[in-house]
């Protein structure tokens, strides 16, 4: 970490969360989102190439000349555009420009016309950020999610037949199993990254407006929506066929959606984490140099979950505001989402920092079976539920208002249950299920699920 580079940094993702930058930045930093566009416009020329759209001849060389553009785009590259945007104050326009000077310096003069034909910038833009958000989903979201639920899972089967009292409405009920619990989280978590992987990342590439105006006058011998959506799809993206001069950001929606409620299922875990370590069903590894409290030596701190907590809630606010905003656009278009769009990639580093928080407390808790023994045999009171069940299939009418006066308010034992459960007038293999049943061993399918 440099920290004099971080000394001065406002937003804690590039500073005091580096690595999360590092993670992220690739895909969604101002860098990133230039060669992003300088991607899409050369290969719109090579295809143009390709498909004799231009109709003079552009030989293997030169089309890799073109790629190179892209290909070699670096720091030296990005501060070229920067210079080009700052007269311009157009910044997809400065891309062209350098584009078309990197043309120069190959020879390749005659092309020059043909960078950015057609299109609007929009077209560019729109395309760029379903790239940038298909690669940062394939290259690091998937895998996070993917390593955070095996870890629970991981978790799930070492704990599998550790059995522990739920707790409903924050009072004691009917026991279950720790593995159990985080197989819950593992499932929810399996079912949204199932949703994201199966969202289709759009683009339009359609002109001002979206109807393919310029390059219906220019080649009104093409059918010129074919040509733009097999480009499209030549890029691995699902094709938009109807839009106003913005794509619709519906996809994009729907990807800030599911990792908005990803972000909300893992604060849920946060909550039930920070809870049972409260109640000392977890305890936490006791690092030797750490401090827990600047005035309290003893304590030791659920850190993690707390930071975990923050982060993830600040990344849903981002989300929800720019889920909220992306699908609203003035007439055929505003630029209000295009400021807004440079910010997905900070919902998503605050999303990863969370995940990361989650996964680095999980990793320092182990179950305190002694206290979660201790529970299970002072509550004696959730046979309750089983034993007025059974006195149902006998077709006892109160049988739950039996239950509710021997239990409800009082301190239940082993003793008073065992003689509740004597004076049953039910048959004696029923008598004797719950003469060895016990708090311990009242878990239900938990071991299976």
């Amino acid at each position: 970490m440099n920290l004099e580079t971080m000394a001065f940094e406002i937003s804690p993702i590039d500073g005091r969360y580096q690595d999360i930058k590092e993670l992220v930045s690739p895909y969604f930093s101002e860098y990133a989102y230039i060669k992003y566009r300088v991607l899409v416009e050369v290969k719109w020329l090579v295809y143009l190439v390709n498909n004799h759209i231009i109709e003079f001849e552009v030989n293997q060389k030169e089309i890799e000349k073109i790629l190179s553009i892209y290909n070699n785009f670096d720091l030296d590259s990005f501060k070229k555009v920067k210079k080009e945007e700052s007269i311009t104050n157009h910044d997809v326009k400065a891309i062209e420009y350098f584009i078309d000077n990197k043309l120069k310096e190959f020879n390749l003069e005659r092309l020059i016309s043909f960078v950015h034909i057609g299109l609007t910038s929009e077209d560019v833009n729109n395309t760029a950020y379903a790239l940038m958000i298909k690669d940062y989903l394939n290259e690091v979201s998937f895998k996070k999610l993917e390593e955070f639920i095996s870890y629970l899972k991981k978790l799930s089967i070492k704990y599998k037949k550790v059995v522990m009292l739920g707790h409903t409405h924050g009072q004691v009920a009917t026991p279950t199993s720790v593995g159990k619990e985080f197989k819950v989280y593992c499932y929810r978590l399996n079912e949204e990254l199932k949703k994201l992987k199966n969202v289709k990342i759009k683009a339009k590439f359609n002109g001002a407006t979206g109807n393919y105006s310029a390059l219906s006058i220019a080649y009104s011998n093409l059918d010129v929506v074919n040509l733009s959506k097999n480009f499209i799809k030549e890029l691995g993206l699902e094709f938009n066929p109807l839009t106003t001069q913005i794509e619709n950001h519906d996809y994009i929606v729907t990807i800030l959606d599911i990792i908005r409620h990803i972000n909300n299922i893992i604060l849920d875990l946060d909550i039930d984490m920070w809870l049972y370590i409260s109640k000392n069903y977890f305890k936490l590894e006791v690092i030797k140099n750490e401090v827990g409290s600047s005035t309290m030596p003893h304590k030791v701190n659920p850190i993690n979950f707390e930071n975990s907590e923050a982060n993830l809630e600040l990344s849903n606010s981002l989300l929800m505001g720019l889920s909220n905003k992306l699908p609203r656009s003035r007439m055929q278009r505003d630029l209000s989402d295009s400021s807004s769009l440079r910010n997905l990639g900070l919902s998503f580093s605050y999303s990863l920092q969370g995940m990361k928080e989650t996964l680095k407390g999980l990793k320092k808790v182990i179950v305190n079976e002694e206290k979660i023994n201790f529970d299970l045999d002072n509550a004696w009171e959730v046979l309750a539920e089983p034993i007025q069940t059974i006195l149902r299939k006998y077709e006892i009418i109160d049988a739950y208002q039996k239950l509710k006066d021997l239990t409800r308010g009082k301190k239940i034992t082993k003793e008073v249950i065992r003689e509740f459960i004597i004076s049953l007038d039910i048959k004696k293999e029923d008598k004797e299920i719950l003469l060895n049943l016990t708090p311990r061993t009242y878990i239900g399918k938990s071991f299976k699920l």
